[in-house]
C-alpha cells in the first residue's frame, strides 16, 4: 500500500453558490449555503485518504469553535489529524461559487501551519512513500523530506526558498502570474516543475532537460465547482509518484484527480477515489 502525508494548513470555509460573483455595491442571492473545512492542506489530505485507503495529515489548529470543527470533519472523511495547538481564531474564508463553474475567495487571518518544533509524530514521515507540502516552516519542510517523494506547492515559497531542500517536483499553475518561474528562486532547483493549464492540460519539465506534456482528463459528468481541483491534481501526482510511477503515470492519475473534483461539488464531493482507478 502506498503511504502519502500531508503537511500544510486548512481553512474553515462558508461557500455560496451564486449566479455570479457580485459587482461593485451590487446585491445577490445564494441560492445554496454551507460551511466545510477546506484550504489547500485539508483537500489534498481528504484526495489522498480517498486514493490511500488513508493518510496522515501535519497541520496546527486553533482550539476555537471552527478548529474543532475542521478536525473532527477531515477524520470523518478518513484523515488522521496530527495539529499543533494554536490560540487565536482559526483561518477561515468565504468562497462565492458561480454558474461558470468559477470559485473566488475571500481569505480571513493568517495562514496557521505546522512548525517542525510542534510536538507531532515528524519521525513517522521516514516510513512514508511520499509528502505533499503547502505550508509549514523551514524545519517542518526539512521533516518532509524524510519521504521518499517530496511535493510542494509554491503557496509555500517562502519556506521553499528559505531551505535547501531539494524538491522532487513543484506543482504551479501556468496561468498564475504569482507562481510563474517560482523554481528560478529555489536552490536546489526541484528535479521536476509541473506546471498545469486547467482545460489545456499542462506540461513539465526536468532539472535534466527531459520535458512532456500531458492532455486534460475528461470529465466523469457536467462541470460544477473548480475549487479544489488544482490541489486535488497535485494530491494526485504525489499518490502516483509515492507510488514508485514515471511522471507520465503519475500525471494520469493526477489529471484525472483535477478532472473528477471540477465535476463534484467543493470542497470534496467527486474526488478520485481507489476504486475509479
Amino acid at each position: 500500500m502506498t503511504r502519502v502525508a500531508v503537511v500544510g494548513h486548512v481553512e474553515w470555509i462558508e461557500f455560496a453558490r451564486v449566479p455570479r460573483y457580485p459587482k461593485p455595491g451590487e446585491i445577490v442571492h445564494a441560492t445554496e449555503w454551507w460551511e466545510e473545512a477546506g484550504g489547500g492542506g485539508a483537500v489534498a489530505a481528504v484526495q489522498v485518504a480517498k486514493l490511500a485507503g488513508g493518510v496522515e495529515f501535519y497541520t496546527a489548529l486553533a482550539g476555537d469553535e471552527n478548529g474543532r470543527h475542521a478536525k473532527a470533519r477531515l477524520e470523518a472523511l478518513g484523515v488522521t489529524v496530527y495539529a499543533a495547538p494554536r490560540e487565536g481564531a482559526q483561518r477561515r474564508g468565504f468562497v462565492h461559487l458561480d454558474d461558470d463553474h468559477e470559485r473566488t475567495i475571500t481569505i480571513l487571518g493568517d495562514r496557521i501551519v505546522p512548525h517542525g518544533d510542534d510536538d507531532l509524530p515528524w519521525e513517522r514521515l521516514k516510513a512514508v512513500d511520499a509528502v505533499y507540502f503547502t505550508g509549514g516552516d523551514v524545519a517542518a519542510l526539512e521533516h518532509a523530506r524524510r519521504a521518499r517523494k517530496l511535493v510542494a506547492t509554491p503557496r509555500a515559497f517562502a519556506t521553499l526558498r528559505a531551505s535547501d531542500v531539494n524538491l522532487d517536483a513543484l506543482v504551479r499553475s501556468a496561468k498564475d502570474p504569482g507562481e510563474q518561474h517560482a523554481e528560478e528562486e529555489l536552490d536546489p532547483a526541484p528535479d521536476i516543475v509541473v506546471s498545469t493549464a486547467g482545460k489545456e492540460g499542462g506540461a513539465w519539465v526536468g532539472e535534466d532537460r527531459s520535458s512532456g506534456r500531458w492532455e486534460a482528463a475528461r470529465l466523469p459528468g457536467p462541470p460544477r465547482d473548480s475549487y479544489g481541483a488544482g490541489d486535488s491534481f497535485a494530491a494526485g501526482l504525489t499518490y502516483g509518484l509515492g507510488a514508485g510511477l514515471p511522471i507520465g503515470q503519475a500525471l494520469e492519475i493526477a489529471s484525472r484527480c483535477g478532472a473528477y473534483k471540477l465535476a463534484g461539488r467543493a470542497a470534496f464531493d467527486g474526488q478520485l477515489t481507489a476504486a475509479d482507478l
